[in-house]
């Protein structure tokens, strides 16, 4: 009877203290983990980020590339982490849909691994083609890369980012098969793209616009299905005849699996705080970047369009052949 009662003791100081972390957290500084190298689209976002976000949370925050896999080994950490690891991560499309599709056996699950938090951010895609390739409307460029695919080559920042399979996706709509080069990362692609050496590329609007504006590259659609105020004369694929055609980066925060309900309402609370801030939309503005309504922030939302992420680019990824063991 005592060892019962010792043991349900410690149950209990087990449960108060973990009621404790979760009622303090956080009472030091936050750890961002950003999967991917500095210098990226993503680190771009999570340093845009920061400053706000640590205003509403009321804690530092710092941020740390942990590069690797595609994401996936900064992601896989925090997925693992303790409940007061005071660590987060910045996900993506590529970490938390595409890659899941890419492995027979997958390090995480996007969701059931994590506690997802708040989505962040839509960052639409432009297909762009070096300025000299005759096509200037996508059904020109349709009608182009049918009779001239198996001599056109297309550049992402690596296999299986965004990048690629939104190229791959228009592709198969195409009917077409066209030499895939992949870049390690959407600079290296795009400059490529500007020197003439790639034919088309589907990529970042924070990336594209000022090239497009120079004259460097031309711009043939918005790949997501509304325009950008950056380029707001430029049509939708889905205006110019690819009914539903909607393609866009996207990135979301996410807890380690082991934290609590009450830590992902206090960082889901200022996430949105964060995105309500002037300031802040004004710097996701300048680059393109799309704030998540206020009925797309919550947890639960979360959940449930990664799970749709997930089965909506199991087939693109599929049919690209990105399947590895």
């Amino acid at each position: 009877m005592r060892i019962t009662t010792m043991a349900g003791a410690l149950f209990a100081c087990a449960l108060a203290a973990t009621s404790a972390v979760a009622q303090d957290w956080p009472n030091r500084p936050v750890t961002l983990i950003a999967p991917f190298a500095a210098g990226g689209p993503l680190d771009a976002l999570a340093r845009i980020l920061q400053p706000t976000l640590s205003e509403a949370l009321g804690q530092q925050i710092v941020i740390e590339n942990v590069p690797g896999a595609g994401g996936t080994t900064g992601s896989l950490r925090v997925s693992q982490a303790a409940a007061d690891s005071h660590m987060f991560v910045l996900g993506s499309i590529g970490t938390h849909a595409i890659s899941h599709s890419m492995h027979k056996t997958p390090l995480y699950h996007p969701a059931n691994d994590f506690q997802p938090v708040s989505f962040v951010a839509d960052a639409p895609l432009l297909l762009m083609t070096k300025k000299d390739l005759p096509p200037n409307t996508l059904a020109e460029f349709i009608a182009y890369t049918k009779q001239n695919h198996a001599k056109m080559v297309f550049s992402s920042g690596g296999t299986g980012t965004s990048s690629h399979i939104a190229c791959v996706m228009l592709d198969q709509i195409m009917g077409v098969n066209v030499t895939h080069v992949p870049y390690r990362g959407g600079g290296p692609a795009f400059a490529d793209l500007i020197a003439g050496r790639i034919d088309y590329i589907c990529n970042y609007v924070s990336i594209g616009v000022p090239a497009v504006k120079a004259g460097q590259v031309k711009a043939l659609a918005m790949l997501a299905r509304e325009r950008t105020p950056l380029l707001p004369d430029l049509p939708t694929a889905n205006e110019q005849g690819l009914k539903d055609f909607d393609v866009s980066a996207w990135n979301a925060i996410l807890l380690p699996k082991a934290a609590t309900p009450a830590m992902v309402a206090k960082l889901s609370a200022a996430v949105s705080k964060a995105l309500d801030d002037p300031k802040l939309r004004a710097r996701f503005d300048a680059i393109g970047l799309i704030p998540a309504a206020p009925n797309r922030r919550g947890p639960e939302y979360l959940r449930q369009f990664i799970d749709s992420e997930v089965a909506k680019w199991a087939g693109p990824v599929k049919a690209a052949g990105l399947v590895m063991e």
